[in-house]
């Protein structure tokens, strides 16, 4: 089945007339993994949000198009706590678990926080 993520991808990768092969090769993968991720067979591995955005030089449209269709296919994530401060940690931790409580303006305004993280890269 068709994920949210493999749409976005399938789309971006017709859009540059790329087949799998080529999308593949920017990703470091083999094309059988690619299909896999595009059909919900695999997660996407977090490291091409990366890639993707650069290396197709997403603009601001495409970058919230991509985020959405990671939202809608990710059903849990991981996230390595191992390198950052314990404060840090503390604040991701306090976060996973109030996420569900925080009204939708709270959840736009950290969206917006980060948003122009991203962009100050």
């Amino acid at each position: 089945m068709l994920t949210e993520v493999g749409k976005f991808l399938r789309k971006l990768r017709i859009d540059h007339n790329e087949i799998l092969l080529d999308m593949s090769e920017v990703l470091n993968v083999t094309p059988s993994f690619l299909s896999a991720v595009e059909n919900g067979k695999k997660s996407m591995p977090p490291t091409w949000y990366n890639i993707i955005v650069s290396g197709y030089s997403l603009n601001e449209q495409q970058i919230t198009e991509f985020q959405e269709a990671i939202a809608k296919t990710q059903s849990s994530i991981s996230i390595n706590l191992n390198d950052i401060s314990d404060t840090r940690k503390m604040t991701v931790l306090s976060f996973a678990r109030q996420i569900s409580e925080l009204e939708d303006d709270q959840v736009h305004k950290i969206n917006e926080i980060l948003r122009m993280k991203y962009k100050g890269r």
